[in-house]
């Protein structure tokens, strides 16, 4: 993949210059790699459209990455490099487990972190501190998002699966088996996965015992085990709809599917990376296509876009970087987004996003945009 200079950015020290630096300590490598660096690649835009329009504050804006390798511990220490080299906001890794350190460290030196899409609700104001946002739904709306969506389409039995590997693919499940149960569905059978196993002989085990087959099969997984677990039901005749959360949203788990397991698969995702998902992003994918020369391919481009361009209008409210302004400005603030209309509750109802979904099917390998969705209702976090 392109990483428009990465190898430079990763290097760079914080110029003497008077300029407005964003940190950001993004796993460009390892597991993490699918979200984030398309993130990284989606925020460079944003970094050349600011400055192409003359900076923020009057100060050009400078984007300094190092590469959190997919290590919570990694993630920590280069944020804190970042801060002493004097980035003064910091873009945070996607999902709980691998961004709260970069919070961590952004909180304990009164710097607004911003993760680009955790959604686990433990990515709040009340785990990390009160300058602590993410741009991501919650799971609560995720999770929600995806039992209104089946319920819609008249599946009303499910099968469950959670992999047991970090607190997102842990909440989801719950959030969406809560909406699902208060819609009027039944939870055939919970099973549990471990991330890594690539074995699901005994789930499927468990599945064929059942009395009746499932209406959807809802799985909570990550990285290339999503793939494997499709593969294993369907290869055995299980062929009910698949539902699922953001971490779908890989096209080298598209590609592995293919044509022939790649079907009848959705999921809840951040935005459709398309110019039918509203006018906004038909300038985004210009400026991108710009830079890169491709179209991009998963929605998480638009993630590390919208995080730094909802930073600039942040700063522009607040007139500065000082943290507790910015983060005022943020709780303040309605955002209108590529990942849709945004806007956070206060610091002590944890500063849960208020945010639409997008809904994409993969059918012979390939994606779709289904729609926004916003739930009604969500469970609470």
């Amino acid at each position: 993949m392109l990483l428009a200079g990465s190898a430079i950015a990763c290097l760079a020290a914080v110029p003497a210059k008077a300029e407005i630096v964003i940190g950001a300590a993004l796993n460009l490598t390892g597991i993490q790699a699918p979200m984030d660096e398309p993130g990284f690649r989606g925020a460079q835009v944003a970094i050349k459209e600011l400055n192409d329009a003359g900076g923020l504050l009057g100060e050009p804006v400078k984007l300094v990455t190092m590469d959190g390798k997919s290590d919570p511990v990694t993630v920590g220490n280069a944020t804190v490099q970042l801060i002493d080299d004097g980035a003064q906001l910091i873009l945070a890794p996607c999902d709980f487990d691998f961004g709260s350190p970069a919070s961590r460290e952004a909180q304990a030196a009164d710097l607004v972190g911003l993760s680009t899409c955790a959604s686990d609700p433990l990515y709040s104001s009340w785990s990390l501190g009160d300058k602590q946002f993410t741009l991501s739904m919650w799971n609560t709306t995720m999770g929600a998002t995806a039992a209104d969506f089946a319920l819609e389409k008249g599946w009303k039995k499910a099968y469950v699966v959670t992999d047991q590997f970090i607190a997102y693919t842990k909440s989801l499940p719950k959030y969406f088996i809560e909406q699902f149960k208060a819609g009027g569905g039944e939870i055939l059978l919970e099973d549990s996965y471990n991330n890594g196993d690539n074995d699901f002989s005994a789930q499927l085990a468990r599945l064929q015992a059942l009395p009746e087959k499932p209406d959807v099969i809802f799985l909570s997984s990550y990285g290339t085990d999503i793939g494997t677990i499709i593969r294993a039901l369907r290869e055995v005749g299980y062929d009910a709809p698949v539902l699922g959360g953001d971490a779908y949203d890989d096209p080298a788990l598209h590609q592995a599917l293919g044509e022939k397991f790649g079907n009848d698969v959705y999921f809840v995702t951040h935005t459709w990376a398309g110019p039918d998902a509203g006018p906004e992003m038909q300038h985004f994918l210009k400026l991108y296509g710009e830079m890169y020369g491709q179209e991009p391919d998963t929605s998480f481009v638009a993630t590390g876009y919208d995080a730094v361009m909802m930073l600039a209008q942040a700063v522009k409210a607040a007139g500065s970087t000082d943290g507790a302004a910015v983060a005022q400005a943020l709780e303040d603030g309605e955002f209108k987004l590529l990942t849709g209309e945004l806007d956070y509750t206060t610091a002590d109802e944890g500063h849960m996003p208020n945010k639409a979904a997008a809904i994409i099917a993969l059918n012979g390998g390939k994606t779709s945009f289904v729609g926004w969705r916003r739930p009604e209702t969500v469970p609470a976090p």
